[in-house]
């Protein structure tokens, strides 16, 4: 979809500021924010591109004033309420509960899983492959040319804006991988090749880009369209 969390290309955000020996976290709950990823995912509560997705779909205006780690918080609670393992009335009377009684949180009861536990480790130590095996044979080959689509779902997608309708050379096969666009929205993995497609940054960026710049974007087959080469 096309939304404020797009930044790619646009310009009067200030500079990027970079905080000298920065922490991994700047808060306690910033950890339990962290952690609260592999956990729900690994109990099959939502996926991957669900968190992205539901990120996407932040206030904008809220989305500008809050830190990473609320981003995360936020869509924690609309994908929880929209796969329907809370409520949002559940997650308000728990947030009054906390406002009240702050020290509620140390009474928390804690469940021992040491397979779980282990398992979560692992997770977070390897990560989780969406490299799927598919029937279908890649549509290109290395070194064609094609173009990006020129779409503007209201959806999910890992298509940038930026890159829409844009010309490029396909530089790598990487196989087929889990598609955003329908895991998003509960429609299936339906796995699609994955390329690394090669772009002049001034086909991205027009003529305010560096002279002899190359951009590397990874894209999923269903972003691409054959094209004939510039000049042939």
């Amino acid at each position: 979809m096309n939304g404020v969390h797009d930044l790619g290309g646009m310009h009067g955000f200030g500079p990027v500021v970079v905080e000298p020996d920065e922490p991994i976290f700047h808060a306690e709950w910033e950890k339990r924010a962290f952690g609260l990823l592999f956990a729900t995912m690994a109990k099959g509560m939502f996926n991957l591109d669900q968190f992205r997705h539901g990120i996407e779909r932040m206030d904008p205006v809220h989305y500008l004033s809050s830190s990473y780690y609320e981003h995360w918080l936020g869509t924690y609670e609309r994908c929880l309420v929209e796969n329907g393992i809370l409520t949002r009335g559940e997650l308000e009377a728990r947030v009054r509960h906390f406002l009240r009684e702050p020290d509620a949180i140390k009474r928390l009861p804690r469940r021992e899983d040491p397979a779980f536990k282990e398992a979560l480790l692992q997770l977070v130590a390897e990560g989780y492959s969406t490299h799927r095996e598919v029937s279908a044979p890649p549509k290109f080959k290395v070194g064609d040319h094609v173009v990006t689509v020129n779409i503007h779902p209201a959806g999910h997608t890992r298509l940038p804006r930026y890159a829409r309708g844009k010309r490029g050379v396909i530089e790598r096969w990487h196989g087929a991988f889990v598609f955003p666009d329908t895991n998003a929205h509960g429609l299936g993995e339906s796995p699609q090749h994955c390329y690394t497609v090669r772009f002049d940054a001034e086909e991205i960026w027009g003529r305010s880009a560096g002279k002899g710049d190359t951009i590397y974007l990874d894209l999923w087959e269903p972003y691409l369209e054959a094209a004939v080469p510039q000049g042939g």
